[in-house]
């Protein structure tokens, strides 16, 4: 009978946060929002919110306590647009920001982790926008809208493997 393991255990998260931002007013980045309606197989251990633009509504979620999260998001990465990315953020502490209504994910992830609330495991699923943000629209681009499935299936692989 062994009384130590020689590797750690790898912790299972009890309770996880899957996410998504974004403004469906503005083409592709509704992305987030959009993924989240396909999201409907997670277990009961995972809540699917979407947040909009404001970051005040994820920061408050964060605060009912999690292990996890997985925020969903178009990201500007120079890629191809419609790829879909696991982006593993490196969350510094949080800087002081007036109007929290108005806080993109990468400042409301470091006002977690100031507050302490922000889970041990952050990941962003995103993808690349094909079209201008900046233009009021709705509705992803093609090459996007295709990529929702991916990014679904990255997300259940996620959570599935976290819990």
């Amino acid at each position: 009978m062994s009384t130590a393991a020689s590797e750690p255990a790898e912790i299972r998260a009890k309770r996880i946060l899957v996410a998504g931002v974004g403004n469906v007013l503005r083409g592709d980045d509704g992305f987030g929002p959009a993924v989240t309606e396909l999201l409907t197989n997670l277990p009961e251990e995972a809540d699917v919110i979407e947040t909009g633009i404001g970051g005040v509504a994820l920061l408050q979620e964060l605060m009912q306590g999690y292990d996890g999260l997985v925020l969903i998001d178009a990201v500007e990465r120079g890629a191809t647009p419609g790829t879909v990315f696991l982006i593993e953020p490196d969350v510094q502490e949080g800087e002081h920001v007036p109007d929290v209504h108005l806080a993109n994910p990468h400042r409301v992830l470091s006002m977690a982790k100031t507050m302490g609330v922000l889970p041990e495991r952050v990941v962003i699923i995103g993808c690349q926008p094909a079209d201008n943000m900046d233009e009021l629209c709705q509705g992803l681009s093609p090459v996007v809208q295709r990529s929702l499935a991916i990014a679904a299936a990255k997300i259940e692989e996620t959570v599935n493997a976290w819990l």
